[in-house]
């Protein structure tokens, strides 16, 4: 199997990222507590399993470390002490080395390190809790407050561990991590690096037993892929379970990326890249086949996390740690209905003022501008990106000082759209990767392109990675409120500004983006706690957004398996509108939607309690 294949496959229901304005896809560290480093071992048992004893770093001699520290050092150590337990998203983030982790290991999640991992965040929160605040700056007050919100949000997320689903088919899923980790994350540029991939493919049998028994743990509380989306990946997994050693994925990556060694030392490494994939990566892929088969005889079809949450609570928290809200399911939905009426009343005026009928669905009125308008394949379609972004610069200057913007690549191929922002350590630029086959709506590139690049994205995250002194939490935490919400705001601020002057129809594109993120807190919420069906959710989404059935299809999977996640763009959105208009009614002549703007990207990626914190400050000092 190769790259190719598996990302073709992967991607008729992984996360349906064209003209949606996907998230932005940095690594990080999973939020119901992450783990450690596993220890070498044949595939055995999930009960025999040979990690970490957890008693040989009891959490009570970690959090002794942090003990009276200044409050600087105290975010810095304390941040590092947890992101060391999770490695991988260290490399792919290309912190290993900075952080002093290193390459060699896999992340641990077993039971008994992820339970120390969320006793460690709930006494890293008592010992935040301990300074006092009223002796920080200003800025540490802001770091306080964020890092608080982030360790009470896991501490009130540790009783749901073994509630979602590790396994799925969207790109979060740990199959799709492990298999990114191993042929484009780890590095390949030196003998160390080979002998770290080396160790890590030792350790790829614990890894999969440890993730067999957090699967036992679910099932027992209900908790099991729905079984459509099982028969979905499980050819992954059988793929990365068979053929020669020689052939497989892990083996083909290690000896086309390698660098930096002799012809002599890549001789001596692939016999036992070999090895490790034969003895070690395949038996224990195989163990997971042969139990996802096994389960998916005992799945449901049925969708929504109703099923094995009868009391609401874990989709309450789930919409929780997705919005920075307390709002409820209820009025998410009612507040998703509202804006797509809304929306959709912009539309038919604006295909109106075209001569299309007005009679028509929304779904025929898109189609029906998809033919008028034409589609980008191939080259035109990175063009066409590339172009767009280059446009977005001349309008910067407007509402934003000058920023440290770096420069972002887009690079096409069948899988995209969306962004990946740049590691920290600068080894690799931020990319905007746009999807080539398949047909690009022309109507769509632009805010497609604002949304992930400039002035969305791109430019978010690169001024947050340039805000000088800013404690590497800060830097690293990128919540999806926040981040998706400025995606979709650059959306509207750009038609704002002009970008959509003179073109009615990437306007309507604007719009479509606008309704499909509406209705999201719609179907996600439906799905979640009013028990709608697959095709309920699906046709709902497709009836009011105006895309394709089969599009819809894809994005239910996504709102099906990782509840909460899609209503946090437009609730995002809506905040951010909502703070600009309240400082311009406070400050009125003296309002600046420069300065707005300043204080919103100059702090990072914060919970929107906070930003709304931060937006009163503006106010008060007077703009």
């Amino acid at each position: 199997m190769n790259r190719k294949t598996f990302v073709s496959r992967r991607d008729f229901l992984r996360l349906a990222f064209a003209a949606s304005g996907a998230m932005v896809v940095t690594p990080f560290l999973n939020a119901c507590g992450s783990a450690g480093t596993l220890t070498p071992t044949p595939l055995v048992s999930p009960e025999a399993v040979l990690l970490p004893d957890p008693t040989a770093t009891p959490q009570a001699d970690l959090l002794a470390g942090l003990r009276g520290l200044e409050i600087d050092d105290f975010f810095q150590q304390a941040y590092r002490l947890w992101a060391n337990r999770d490695p991988e998203s260290l490399t792919s983030l290309g912190l290993a080395d900075v952080y002093g982790a290193g390459d060699a290991n896999l992340t641990d999640i077993s039971d008994a390190f992820l339970r120390q991992t969320q006793a460690l965040e709930a006494g890293t929160l008592d010992l935040l809790r301990a300074y006092d605040r009223s002796a920080l700056s200003a800025a540490q007050v802001v770091t306080a407050k964020v890092y608080d919100w982030f360790l009470d949000d896991l501490k009130r997320g540790a009783a749901f561990l073994y509630s979602d689903y590790i396994l799925n088919p969207i790109i979060n899923s740990l199959h799709y991590n492990l298999h990114d980790l191993f042929t484009l994350y780890h590095p390949l540029n030196n003998r160390q690096d080979a002998e770290d991939y080396i160790s890590r493919l030792s350790q790829v049998g614990a890894k999969i037993a440890a993730l067999l028994d957090g699967l036992e743990r679910r099932e027992e509380n209900g908790v099991i892929l729905p079984a459509f989306m099982i028969s979905v990946i499980q050819p992954d997994l059988d793929a990365l379970a068979g053929g020669s050693p020689a052939g497989h994925d892990f083996y083909t990556a290690f000896k086309d990326r390698l660098t930096g060694v002799t012809p002599e030392e890549t001789s001596a490494f692939l016999p036992q890249v070999e090895k490790q994939v034969q003895q070690t990566v395949i038996p224990a892929y195989q163990a997971l086949s042969t139990f996802m088969t096994g389960q998916r005889s005992r799945a449901r079809n049925e969708i929504g996390v109703w099923q094995f949450d009868p009391d609401g609570k874990y989709y309450a928290q789930s919409l929780r740690r997705q919005t920075t809200t307390d709002l409820t399911a209820d009025e998410i939905h009612e507040l998703g209905l509202q804006h797509v009426e809304r929306v959709q009343a912009e539309m038919r005026t604006q295909f109106a003022a075209l001569g299309y009928p007005a009679d028509e669905s929304i779904p025929r009125l898109y189609d029906r501008l998809t033919e008028d308008s034409g589609v980008y394949n191939g080259q035109d379609a990175v063009d066409a990106f590339e172009a767009a972004i280059d446009g977005a610069k001349s309008f910067l200057t407007a509402a934003f000082d000058p920023l440290p913007v770096t420069s972002v690549t887009v690079v096409g191929g069948p899988d995209g759209d969306y962004y990946t922002a740049a590691p920290y350590d600068g080894s690799r630029p931020g990319v905007f990767y746009a999807r080539t086959t398949g047909g690009t709506p022309k109507f769509g590139v632009k805010s497609l392109a604002y949304h992930e690049a400039i002035p969305g994205h791109h430019l978010q995250i690169s001024i947050a990675q340039a805000i000088p002194n800013l404690p590497d939490l800060r830097r690293a935490m990128q919540f999806n409120a926040y981040t998706e919400g400025w995606g979709l705001y650059a959306e509207r601020l750009m038609a704002e500004l002009g970008a959509y002057a003179g073109d009615p129809q990437g306007d309507l594109g604007r719009l479509r983006m606008e309704a499909f993120r509406a209705a999201r807190l719609v179907v996600d919420t439906g799905i979640h706690t009013r028990r709608w069906s697959f095709d309920q959710a699906a046709n709902y989404l497709s009836d009011t957004a105006g895309y394709q059935l089969g599009y819809a299809q894809r994005e239910i999977t996504r709102y099906s398996v990782w509840p909460g996640q899609a209503t946090s763009y437009y609730l995002g959105f809506l905040k951010i509108l909502a703070l600009r208009q309240k400082a311009a009614d406070a400050l009125g002549a003296r309002s600046d939607l420069k300065a707005f703007h300043r204080v919103v990207l100059e702090n990072g990626s914060v919970p929107l309690s906070i930003l709304e914190e931060l937006v009163d400050g503006l106010i008060s000092a007077g703009g």
